[in-house]
């Protein structure tokens, strides 16, 4: 079995609902798929405590793979992110009021981490699926970016054993429907799929991983 942890974001910016907390909560309702042990978090969209609560859940399940994921309004597609940046620089403040603006996210750390997740295998599988899927090169610079960072940074100094990384999903249907302006969106059947298929695959490529590592 591969140990996968999914975290997601609470509501934030006046949204009473966030994509990515609603996939996470159909995933945890539904039965895992073979081969994987499915843990989940919710994290609060607040810098320094968001990666706070994604220590603790590493620390409280030890997974192989840990998959965040968080809402990106306005994207047409489900996004995995290449690169994480040591830069807090809020457009609008988080959900405690604090909006940073060019703060590091870890003092002295390096400028970006890559992610370990296989994004070009799962990007090619949920367009297969037919779920828009695209290739992302920074999560931005909000609280987003700032879990990812932190996750990266947990790897590179603490667990070099985790496959890590964040995925973007869109609106969902239901957040856009009385909105003034047009915005882009996709189903939440579609954004959970998409999830899913990120959690086989990353889960696939941990256990490849394990079997390179014991064949020396």
């Amino acid at each position: 079995m591969t140990r996968v942890l999914v975290t997601a974001f609470e509501p934030f910016g006046g949204e009473t609902v966030n994509p990515s907390q609603q996939a996470v909560q159909r995933l945890a309702a539904d039965t895992a798929p073979v081969g994987v042990e499915l843990s989940t978090a919710s994290l609060p969209v607040v810098f320094g405590q968001a990666i706070e609560a994604m220590r603790a859940a590493v620390a409280a399940h030890d997974p192989a793979v840990v998959l965040c994921l968080g809402e990106a309004g306005g994207r047409v597609a489900v996004t995995p992110e290449r690169f994480a940046v040591n830069l807090n620089d809020a457009p609008f403040p988080d959900n405690a009021g604090c909006r940073p603006v060019d703060e590091p996210v870890v003092v002295d750390g390096p400028v970006a981490y890559a992610s370990t997740l296989p994004i070009a295998e799962m990007v090619e599988a949920m367009r297969a699926a037919g779920i828009p899927a695209a290739k992302s090169s920074t999560a931005g610079n909000y609280v987003c970016n700032n879990v990812f960072y932190g996750l990266m940074h947990l790897i590179a100094t603490e667990r070099p054993e985790l496959i890590g990384g964040f995925v973007h999903v869109p609106y969902m249907h239901e957040q856009v429907l009385h909105r003034p302006d047009a915005q882009p969106s996709l189903s939440i059947e579609q954004i959970t799929e998409a999830v899913l298929i990120a959690v086989k695959i990353s889960a696939a490529a941990a256990g490849e991983r394990r079997h390179i590592i014991a064949a020396g």
